[in-house]
Order: structure tokens, then C-alpha cells, then sequence
């Protein structure tokens, strides 16, 4: 639910972003195509959705009850959207901001994770099974049993192993792996006790574990077996460049080196931290806060490099998740065509012109 990959097939490498900030230099746009954050609020059975570029809120979608935790496709086209009192998925398209689509669930779904290929969702629910989405056809494909109460679910860059904390049990298995391969269950295993979030380094090889309540794990994903004690926390997120974790915990977010798992600071905010997202240049951590029901409520914005709160976007009510868009970049020229150009980034292009020339100089 808090870290995706960019596919190949709609976007390019972080490389390919790292060439095309150098490219662009002075060029950048940033009055248009900047990539959305989606944040549900379930006291509005909405989403709300934030342009990143201005840091303000530019539509609002009515869903179903309770929305709960959203997931965006690797390609940036659709929004997943779990709710925590109804048996359903939304799905938003973002070139309308309208759901399109709603999937019912065997139960009350929490968390949801998206494969890196865009192909299939993850959804945990409350009846002690993870559903399997096509996301071409918007069915569930598969159903895996797995222990009491799943909540959250990570999954790993290569896309081979999903990853499941289990909040709210006491002898039951804490952390379900599961293969992508055959959809079943590889191990389960004892970890503190409730676990809530759960994030992946990029590099694949480590999963960290938050628990509001104890001391967090961190789990080496090549044997699933425990190597360090991690972070403290309700929910997390690692930064694209695996350099840092940021944890909600309680009025503070806490800064974790992932290189040596130490601690690196901390970020005061005004209400109570619940979901996280950085964004793919990992400059920006985007903070659901949780004031009092009303006006304290808030998405704040985190300086990755100042570790400050840099800004506050109100509006919201009870903002508990949220996702971050891709960056989206031309694979063609005609793409470029007409105000195409202005569909890509960030950084967006200024014109055409500079649409064409990324491509020639960077499409494959």
C-alpha cells in the first residue's frame, strides 16, 4: 500500500527521471502535470486529490463508506481504493477523477498493494483471506486463506513475494508471506505484536515492520527470517532512494536511516500521523494528520532535506491514507502531439519541442 515500482511499459527508470531533471534544467514547468497524491477521508466517503506542484487540493471524488487506504497503478491511469466498512473496491480513473468501477470483496478490506507490472492487486480482508484483482478486468481472480485479522500488505520490487502483517492477534501468526507465482501461502511466522505497517526497501532485500504498540522488525526477505529490531510506529514509508524510512507516530514522524537502522531525527507535525507516501524524487514525504474531527485536520509536507514541514493542506477531515501518482513520460512522439506535452512529468515540459527531444534522446 505505501511503496510501487515504475513498469517499463508506461514509464521510464529513475534513471531516466534523474537524466531528464539534468536535461531540463531551467525549462521545468511546474504549472502543469504535476504527480497527484490521492488521500481518502473517511468521514467524507471521499478522495481527495492534491497536486503535488502546488501543494493544493484539485477535485474531490465521491466513493463508497469508509474509504480507506488507495494504491495507484504503476502506469498512474487508476486509483484502488479499499473501504473499511463495505465489501468493495473503488476504482478511479485519473484521467476523469471518476470511479469507473467497484469489485466486491469476500469481506472489509484494509490495506492493498499493486505488483510492479500493474497486473494484479492485493487485498487483505478481515475474513482471514487476501483477494487477488485483475486489474485488466476488475475481478478477483483468486482468494488465499490466510491468519486472523490481515491488515496491511507490502510487496516486493521484483514482484514475487506479497507481504501481510496481521494486527490485533495474539497466538496467531503476525507476518504471511505469499507467492505470486501460485497465489499461496510460502511461510508464516511470529513477530511482535501488532504489526501495522509494513514497507520494502527498494533494493528489495529487507521488509520493515512497524508496531504501534512494541518495537518494530525488520525482515530479511531472502530467508523471511528476522535480523534487526525496527521502528516504533503505526504506519511507514521508505524513500524511493531507500536512504530513509519516515514512521507515523502519534504527533511525530519519526526518521530512520535504513543503512544502519538508527535514528535520524524527527518531524513534529500538528495532529496525529496516520499513512505516509514520499514522492519519486524522494525530496517530499506527504503526512496524513489527524487533528481533532474538522479543521486540524491536514496532509503535511515534509523537506526531506530540512526534515521540516514545509506545508499544511487543509480541507480534510479525516485523512487516513494516501498514494502518490508516478512521474509519466512520452514513449513516443506522438504522444508530444498537439497539448500532449503537458500530460508528463514532473518536471513537466514547457513545449513540444522539449517533449520531442526527451524522446529521441532517452525512448526506447
Amino acid at each position: 500500500m505505501l511503496l510501487t515500482s515504475i513498469t517499463r511499459s508506461r514509464t521510464f527508470s529513475l534513471t531516466s527521471i534523474c537524466l531528464w531533471l539534468l536535461f531540463a534544467g531551467s525549462a521545468i514547468n511546474t504549472i502543469h502535470a504535476q504527480a497527484r497524491a490521492y488521500v481518502t477521508d473517511r468521514c467524507n466517503n471521499s478522495v481527495f486529490v492534491i497536486d503535488t506542484g502546488t501543494n493544493k487540493v484539485v477535485d474531490t471524488i465521491p466513493v463508497g463508506i469508509t474509504p480507506f487506504a488507495p494504491a495507484v497503478t504503476p502506469d498512474g491511469t487508476r486509483v484502488y481504493v479499499t473501504h473499511r466498512d463495505a465489501r468493495m473496491i473503488s476504482v478511479i480513473d485519473t484521467a476523469t477523477d471518476k470511479v469507473i468501477s467497484t469489485i466486491p470483496l469476500a469481506g472489509f478490506a484494509w490495506g492493498i498493494a499493486i505488483t510492479p507490472d500493474g497486473t494484479r492487486a492485493y487485498v487483505p480482508t478481515v475474513s482471514s483471506l487476501v483477494s487477488v484483482i485483475d486489474t485488466s478486468t476488475n475481478t478477483v481472480t483468486a482468494t488465499i486463506p490466510v491468519s486472523f485479522s490481515p491488515f496491511n500488505v507490502a510487496i516486493t520490487p521484483d514482484g514475487a513475494k506479497v507481504y501481510v502483517t496481521h494486527a490485533l492477534t495474539l497466538d496467531s501468526p503476525r507476518l504471511s508471506v505469499i507467492s505470486t507465482a501460485t497465489n499461496s501461502l510460502i511461510t508464516s511466522f511470529r513477530i511482535n505484536q501488532d504489526p501495522t505497517g509494513i514497507a520494502i526497501t527498494p533494493d528489495g532485500t529487507r521488509a520493515f515492520v512497524t508496531s504501534q504498540n512494541f518495537v518494530g522488525e525488520i525482515i530479511d526477505t531472502a530467508t523471511d527470517s528476522f535480523i534487526d529490531f525496527g521502528p516504533t510506529g503505526y504506519q511507514i514509508a521508505i524513500t524511493p532512494d531507500g536512504a530513509r524510512a519516515y514512521v507515523g507516530r502519534g504527533n511525530l514522524v519519526s526518521i530512520i536511516d535504513t543503512a544502519t537502522n538508527t535514528d535520524a531525527g524527527t518531524v513534529q507535525i500538528s495532529g496525529l500521523s496516520r499513512f505516509l507516501a514520499a514522492t519519486a524524487d524522494s525530496k517530499r514525504v506527504y503526512v496524513c494528520s489527524q487533528g481533532d474531527l474538522g479543521p486540524d485536520s491536514s496532509v503535511a509536507v515534509i523537506d526531506t532535506a530540512t526534515n521540516m514541514v514545509v506545508d499544511e493542506i487543509p480541507g480534510m477531515t479525516c485523512p487516513n491514507g494516501i498514494a502518490i501518482a508516478p512521474p509519466q513520460f512520452p514513449r513516443s512522439k506522438d504522444d508530444c502531439k498537439g497539448l500532449g506535452y503537458q500530460q508528463f512529468g514532473p518536471p513537466a515540459f514547457r513545449n513540444q519541442g522539449q517533449c520531442v527531444r526527451y524522446v529521441n534522446e532517452h525512448a526506447k
